[in-house]
């Protein structure tokens, strides 16, 4: 697979970005890979992208302020700006219009994307996005999970109750956290005024919903949908939990190509 780093710059903000696999022919897409909380696109998604770039797809992975090469502002910043910074990836690197992907906290920087960048966005993903109802507890476990300096018990405990179903293995996420980039989005996260950009302006939606996901709960997995109709699809992906790619990248990955296939005719 061909593998490479670019770095985009837009004011003070330099962004490392990996680049998995070249776009063939006409069926092939950019996709943009946005990841959760505190985490990089990094390792988490390397599967991923080797899946997608194997079907013709062209994967750009920006790394969040903070992570590996990528720097930038880290106090008041916006989510609206976090949005900015990967319409610049898309504007430098890709083809526009590009696919998103939002990875749990990767979803609220897609749909304030697809919002402010109609241009930029053929479609968004939503890959275990949360719900509107989450529990208190499991609202707060990416803050217990991504604390370096909470003992491991509590971080797998975090863990374990919020992000890995049952039976699977939540140590391989005690690494891969960067704290100082959890803090800047959850900062960010709460100035969002969430209603303004839950329908993700206009794009069509692929809504991928982890079955044992309790950030967003079985009795609002029909909302979406209900709410902004046909351009939404969603689906289940079965035995996974928020962390999803960890658990099911094969499932995640056959799902995007063949939605893709179907519903997103790509350019030359």
């Amino acid at each position: 697979m061909n593998r490479y780093s670019e770095v985009v710059t837009t004011g003070p903000v330099r962004l490392e970005t990996y680049v998995d696999g070249q776009r063939s022919g006409s069926g092939g897409r950019d996709v943009v890979v946005l990841p959760s909380y505190g985490r990089g696109s990094g390792e988490d998604f390397d599967r991923l992208a080797a899946s997608l770039a194997a079907a013709g797809h062209r994967v750009l992975r920006p790394q969040p302020r903070g992570i590996a090469g990528s720097t930038g502002p880290m106090q008041d910043v916006t989510m609206e700006d976090l949005a900015d910074d990967v319409a610049a990836v898309i504007e430098q690197l890709g083809r526009a219009p590009a696919v998103v992907l939002g990875h749990a906290f990767g979803n609220f920087v897609a749909r304030v994307l697809a919002t402010n960048h109609p241009d930029r966005v053929a479609t968004v993903i939503l890959a275990a996005a949360s719900g509107r109802t989450v529990d208190p507890e499991v609202n707060g476990a990416p803050f217990r999970a991504g604390d370096l300096t909470l003992p491991d018990s509590e971080r797998l405990a975090a863990l374990k109750l919020a992000f890995f179903a049952p039976g699977h293995d939540p140590s391989v996420w005690l690494s891969g956290w960067y704290p100082a980039t959890l803090t800047m989005q959850h900062e960010a996260v709460k100035r969002l005024n969430p209603a303004l950009y839950w329908g993700a302006g206009a794009a069509p939606i692929l809504e991928i919903i982890a079955e044992h996901d309790p950030f967003h709960v079985r009795d609002e997995w029909g909302d979406l949908r209900s709410e902004l109709g046909d351009r939404v699809i969603t689906t289940v992906i079965k035995a996974a939990g928020h962390a999803l790619f960890p658990e099911q990248t094969d499932a995640v990955a056959e799902t995007i190509i063949s939605y893709l296939f179907r519903n997103v005719p790509g350019r030359l």
